[in-house]
């Protein structure tokens, strides 16, 4: 199969899907651009925060697009391309994209408020604290998976001590990233600077750090990396978003960009061949098709964590209804463009149907360097910079997911009389922003030094449960509003299948691997724990959700609707 032709066919079927079907749900929906937004009526210069579009979509995308839509297509194409190629097009297009754009649109309808505050609404206190305690526990997930990944990608020297390089570079240029992100927002912020000069001084500022960082790369061991990149989210997780978390995401949003351009180049001039096969088996070395490739593949076709940014930050800075539709389903929809572009990376690089053994950041590196290598530009340049921007953006996710499980923390213990929960000295040090990072971090960092590989696959379930938790919500809050629900009702029972079924397989093998004492406590006797939890919480709000979307007369009069 030509990667130019999957390219080209993936281009045209996300476009026509932006044209069509995604201004459609914004007319179904009643997008309103005269409607007040949140960050306006309730502007705060911390949290809420009107902003420009392109800065907000600079954040949304960055946020969102780490190393799960490269990650995920290039493990699941041991089932063939085909078979991923269709869930990227297919789940974008109607569940992911879909999923990000309903959980904006109910956030911003309900004053910039998380799903667990639109659960409360329509379900009750219960239900809300159920999917805030699960949304905390997924946080943990992900700091912890991905600071392990951070710290191994900026760790200067291998295991025989030898200097690495490619990643003292990249870690010198995300440090500088951070200066510089810093600068950056109290230009925009203080200086009112317009989205050209903002957009020319990211670029400016771009270029000289990833200079700077190769020719002064910074050389230190793992174990010092992951002791700074939690002390960096624990600052990035408490200082007003304007500081840091949004400037930075938009300054690596042009690096993201350049590497999807770069990519793209590569592959509409070289037409690389990919030479996997189209489908290989429903069973690849004890992963099954179903609910495997659903799980694998996340972000590029549906992924949880999405909602929680979409109504965690982005709801509080968008300046106008009318920008939802391309921050919401247009960014998830380039994301899934990067997800067919590592598709396509690893189906080139495969030798006789057999697929690569590195890791998939260092495929999707090598590809993309092979790509620009037969177009002119040195292989060592390309690599180090595709390798940055992969390792950049796992960074720019730990940063906006430290910010939303310490919200979700602080949400756990918020009462609605803030006058009564002041008064009592735990609840007061619960809820303040350093002791909710604390809860949220520390328990991260400690399954950060279990290593990343022994918690990914609980992250991969928890996180699409997520998604079909959100879905749910969502589509409770639709039905209560009067708009039709089955855009997002067909999609919901779909992840519920999908994740359910995910966590029993998983809960199963953990138990069987105890019984047979092939396995440890601390390891798989936790990873077993967790995914109960995580299945047991994820029953229980499906449970409540579903017993208030039954109802035939809705209990609440609303006044989001119009």
């Amino acid at each position: 199969m030509n990667g130019l032709f999957l390219l080209v066919i993936s281009v045209m079927a996300l476009g026509l899907a932006y044209l069509l079907y995604g201004r459609f749900l914004a007319r179904s929906w009643g997008i309103n651009p005269a409607r007040k937004t949140p960050a306006h009526e309730f502007e705060d210069g911390k949290e809420y925060v009107p902003t420009s579009p392109a800065v907000v979509f600079g954040y949304e995308f960055a946020s969102i697009a780490g190393a799960g839509p490269i990650n995920g297509p290039i493990i699941a194409a041991m089932f063939g391309w085909l078979p991923a190629l269709l869930w990227l097009l297919l789940g974008s297009v109607f569940f992911g994209a879909v999923h990000d754009f309903a959980a904006l649109y109910a956030s911003v309808r309900n004053k910039g408020k998380s799903i667990g505050y639109i659960i409360e609404l329509y379900v009750g206190k219960t239900g809300k604290r159920l999917f805030l305690i699960f949304a905390w526990l997924f946080s943990i997930l992900i700091a912890a998976a991905f600071a392990d990944i951070v710290a191994g990608t900026f760790a200067g020297f291998d295991a025989m001590g030898g200097q690495i390089q490619t990643n003292a570079s990249v870690a010198s240029t995300s440090c500088l990233f951070i200066a510089a992100a810093i600068g950056l927002g109290f230009l925009i912020r203080r200086r009112k600077a317009s989205d050209l000069a903002s957009g020319i001084i990211a670029i400016d500022l771009l270029i000289v750090c990833i200079v700077l960082g190769i020719y002064f790369p910074l050389f230190l061991p793992k174990t010092v990396w992951l002791y700074i990149v939690f002390g960096y989210i624990f600052t990035a997780s408490v200082v007003p978003v304007w500081v840091l978390g949004q400037p930075r995401n938009y300054l690596n949003s042009f690096l993201l960009i350049a590497m999807i351009l770069a990519a793209f180049i590569g592959v509409v001039f070289t037409s690389p061949t990919i030479t996997i096969p189209a489908f290989t088996s429903f069973e690849v070395n004890g992963s099954y098709l179903f609910p495997g490739l659903f799980i694998t593949i996340a972000c590029g076709a549906i992924s949880g964590f999405h909602s929680m940014v979409a109504t965690g930050t982005t709801s509080r800075q968008l300046a106008n209804e009318k920008y939802m539709l391309p921050i919401s389903y247009g960014a998830m929809l380039v994301e899934t463009l990067v997800a067919i572009l590592a598709l396509i990376a690893v189906g080139s690089l495969a030798q006789g149907g057999i697929l690569p053994k590195e890791a998939p950041p260092v495929v999707f590196a090598r590809a993309v360097s092979g790509f620009l290598y037969q177009l002119g530009l040195p292989s060592q340049v390309s690599f180090t910079i595709v390798s940055l921007a992969v390792s950049s953006f796992v960074l720019t996710t730990l940063d906006t997911v430290s910010r939303l499980g310490r919200l979700s923390f602080q949400e756990l213990f918020s009462t609605e009389d803030e006058g009564g929960g002041a008064q009592n000295p735990v609840l007061r040090i619960l809820k303040s922003k350093p002791a909710a990072a604390v809860f949220t971090l520390l328990p991260a960092y400690l399954l950060a030094i279990m290593g990343y590989q022994n918690i990914w696959a609980l992250f991969g379930a928890a996180n699409q449960l997520l998604a079909a938790l959100t879905l749910i919500a969502c589509t409770l809050f639709l039905k209560k509003t009067g708009r039709r629900i089955i855009v997002l009702l067909i999609p919901t029972i779909i992840m519920l299948a999908v994740t359910f079924s995910s966590l029993a397989l998983s809960i199963r093998d953990k138990a069987v691997l105890l019984w047979q004492g092939n396995s440890t406590i601390t390891v798989e006797g936790l990873q077993m724990g967790i995914a109960l939890l995580l299945l047991v919480l994820g029953i229980l709000v499906v449970i409540s959700c579903t017993i208030k979307l039954l109802e035939k007369n809705p209990d609440i009069q609303y006044t989001t609707a119009g």
